[in-house]
């Protein structure tokens, strides 16, 4: 299977083997390692073998691949290393945060107090600018 590369990305650079990694498992499709510098032990990340920079833009069923993949590593650190929570995590664009643009989930253990911001408190919205956005991407859906 052919995928779409970047010369420049080091998570291509990593799926050609350019790279070292601790690998997890492979497919036909992704790749699982273990994150170098990870928030946390047992962070890893399940990456496209193809070079799709973000969510909007990945082909529907490598999307998925990718989730199967983030799903098995996601099993065997729940069951290995019986973290306190497990996030999932998958950012697009410097906005949010994406380091590295090449989708890919991250496999986050969680430990009490361990100082990882991704939880936020709840505040209530404003209705009517919840239904004028509804309607605006229920129109485009």
């Amino acid at each position: 299977m052919t995928h779409p590369t970047d010369g420049s990305c080091i998570f291509c650079k990593i799926v050609a083997d350019q790279i070292p990694c601790f690998k997890l498992l492979e497919d036909e499709a992704t790749i699982a390692f273990m994150d170098i510098n990870p928030v946390n032990p047992g962070h890893a990340l399940s990456v496209a073998k193809g070079h799709w920079p973000t969510v909007d833009v990945i082909p529907p069923e490598v999307l998925g691949a990718v989730a199967r993949t983030a799903q098995r590593v996601a099993k065997a650190v729940i069951t290995e290393l019986k973290p306190n929570g497990v996030n999932l995590l998958q950012a697009n664009g410097e906005g949010a945060g994406q380091s590295v643009p090449h989708l890919h989930i991250h496999i986050m253990p969680r430990l009490p107090n361990d100082g990882v911001a991704l939880n936020w408190g709840y505040k209530p919205g404003n209705k009517d600018e919840i239904e004028a956005i509804y309607k605006k991407l229920k129109a485009a859906l």
